[in-house]
């Protein structure tokens, strides 16, 4: 088991109604989210980007 620090970015108009659900969702292709957040997002293109800590077994 590993913890790694990654950054991602996500289109948040294609987002469920449960922003947080889609970011946890979209988290889990990388490993189990122990904690993120929403650092920036451009307003024209709707882009968030998204640091977040995770484990990999």
């Amino acid at each position: 088991m590993t913890i790694e620090s990654i950054e991602i970015e996500m289109n948040i108009t294609t987002a469920t109604t449960d922003l947080a659900r889609s970011i946890k969702l979209n988290l889990q292709q990388w490993g189990e989210p122990l904690r993120w957040a929403i650092t920036a997002v451009d307003p024209g293109t709707n882009i968030a980007k998204i640091e977040a800590i995770v484990i990999k077994a």
